[in-house]
């Protein structure tokens, strides 16, 4: 409080005016001031976070998402099948250590060494991407972002339609095999649901996302089990649908090597390359490919949703809502990590770019 002592009232009051308007400007200001902080960072424009043109006005008046677009689109133009390893890619960088583009970093025990990314695929796509970025303005764009404009790319030309990317992501320095640590497609659901709870990723949004394998491939090693002894019971797995079990023998004999072939997730093939609700009503057919695909149609924490996704129009919007969320797990803005000169190497202590 503020106290003013005056020989002559008129002139107390008129300075008692002048400080309230004073005081009531200053208040006024830090209210507009504390305002405009709670805006930014419900908006999320703000530097320090991921937000939508980061990269406006950075790249000497280049297109940052275009430049990614062009090479991804002639990719997928020449081979289909890159769209789903892009998608695969990005998941699994997500998953470890957040999206942080760890995966890509070379190295005899890095991410790409754990036995879950030995068939990951997509690193030449996001390798090609950086190097045309780097002659646009180089060290500007991370690895991390190239990661995720590329499988939002890769979904729109799937026939995904098209959601806005969140970027600002940073690249990070640390990559272990030993840090992977994925959910296995024979987790249960419950399994699932608490490895992506982790990761602060809720039961609705686990389901949306492995929506994703309506263009995904696996190979005979990850369900042969389920053709001939289905928990050590010496029979098929009794909620596949019979016929199935037939025609993936035919692909995958019991005892035979190792086979690399592909099989779709999505076993309504006429929908193999397109990105739409087709897996999650295959997958009430009985007609799973990997044992958690399948039980996200059985299991009462999940059947419901999969029933909904299944009956709707409403897939896309949602799964694009999804990849969004999940593109924001544990990321590295504003000072933290750095970018990288080369996706698949760190920086000399020297080059390390900041934006100001």
């Amino acid at each position: 409080m503020d106290i003013f002592i005056s020989s002559a009232f008129g002139n107390s009051q008129k300075k008692k005016e002048k400080k309230m308007k004073i005081s009531a400007a200053v208040v006024a200001a830090a209210f507009s001031l504390a305002f405009s902080f709670i805006l930014v960072n419900f908006t999320g424009q703000c530097d320090a976070a991921l937000q939508q043109g980061f990269y406006k006005g950075k790249c000497n008046s280049q297109d940052v998402e275009a430049i990614v677009a062009s090479v991804v689109k002639r990719r997928f133009n020449d081979k289909p099948r890159v769209a789903a390893g892009l998608i695969r890619l990005f998941f699994h960088d997500c998953f470890v250590n957040g999206c942080d583009a760890s995966i890509l970093l070379d190295g005899d025990s890095s991410e790409k060494t754990a036995p879950p990314n030995l068939s990951v695929s997509g690193y030449d796509v996001i390798d090609e991407a950086k190097g045309l970025l780097e002659e646009a303005c180089a060290g500007i764009v991370s690895c991390a972002d190239i990661i995720a404009i590329a499988a939002r790319d890769a979904v729109q030309l799937s026939g995904g339609g098209r959601y806005e990317v969140q970027t600002g992501r940073r690249d990070g320095f640390v990559s272990l095999a030993s840090n992977v640590d994925l959910p296995s497609p024979r987790f249960s659901v419950s399994q699932s649901a608490d490895a992506f709870s982790k990761k602060g990723i809720g039961l609705t949004d686990m389901v949306l996302l492995l929506g994703g394998h309506t263009i995904g491939f696996t190979n005979c090693s990850l369900f042969r089990d389920r053709l001939y002894n289905f928990d050590n019971t010496g029979k098929p797995d009794p909620t596949m649908d019979p016929l199935l079990v037939l025609k993936l023998r035919l692909i995958c004999p019991q005892n035979s090597p190792a086979t690399r072939t592909p099989v779709s997730l999505d076993q309504n093939l006429a929908s193999t390359f397109i990105v739409d609700n087709s897996f999650y009503k295959q997958i009430r057919l009985g007609r799973g490919i990997l044992q958690i695909d399948q039980a996200l149609a059985l299991d009462p924490l999940t059947n419901n949703t999969v029933a909904s996704l299944a009956n709707g129009n409403d897939f896309l919007a949602r799964f694009g809502q999804a990849m969004v969320k999940l593109g924001a797990v544990d990321v590295l803005t504003d000072s933290q990590g750095e970018i990288r000169e080369s996706c698949h190497l760190k920086n000399k202590p020297r080059s390390t770019f900041l934006f100001g």
